[in-house]
């Protein structure tokens, strides 16, 4: 008796949806995510004061983002919610498929200072600069940047090519920005720790 066998489906990637706007499949990243990637899809965040740092090789056509919430990491951490782990985890992961550190190319977002409450040191300030002092010690070149101010953003970036979009947020999309990022630092606080060009839409 012969029994027909279905073709195995492809397994869903966590935080995959097709975007209506970009009319194209997407994965959204989420706080202490990281994703990499050669296929023609965009690797979507919203950002407040944490940073996505977009890397990619244009030779091979891999490239990848990461979303971090913190810079520089505690000693040991293996969490990718701080910057020093996050952009290991990246690179790392990009040259396995093939990148080549010396063909990496960057794009860095977000650092807004959306959260009230930290005015001497403010942590989208801190994250800002970590991403950009991280990278020129790894002598990864910044291709393009959009960091700072007050806003929160929402990012795109094709993996594939290295484009990217990039829309500052309206007031009205801060709110909800800000009580998830308040909400994630007090998570934080109570959990331990486990051992080219920018276009605007």
């Amino acid at each position: 008796m012969n029994v027909a066998i279905s073709p195995a489906r492809p397994a869903v990637e966590p935080g995959s949806y097709f975007d209506p706007v970009l009319q194209t499949e997407a994965i959204k990243l989420l706080p202490a995510d990281y994703r990499v990637t050669d296929r023609p899809i965009a690797l979507v965040t919203l950002l407040g004061s944490c940073v996505a740092a977009c890397l990619y090789d244009p030779l091979v056509q891999v490239g990848g983002m990461n979303h971090f919430m913190l810079p520089g990491g505690e000693a040991g951490s293996v969490s990718s919610r701080y910057g020093a782990h996050a952009m290991e985890l990246l690179i790392n992961d990009l040259l396995k498929r093939g990148a080549r550190r010396s063909r990496l190319m960057a794009k860095v977002f977000g650092g807004g200072n959306v959260l009230s409450g930290f005015y001497s040191d403010p942590i989208g300030t801190r994250n800002a600069s970590f991403v950009l002092e991280y990278l020129s010690a790894e002598q990864i070149p910044v291709m393009a940047q959009d960091l700072g101010d007050i806003h929160p953003r929402k990012v795109c970036f094709f993996a594939q090519t290295g484009r990217t979009l990039v829309k500052r947020l309206p007031s009205a999309r801060n709110d909800v920005i800000v009580d998830a990022e308040r909400a994630y630092y007090g998570r934080l606080a109570r959990e331990p720790v486990a051992s080219g060009s920018v276009e605007l839409f």
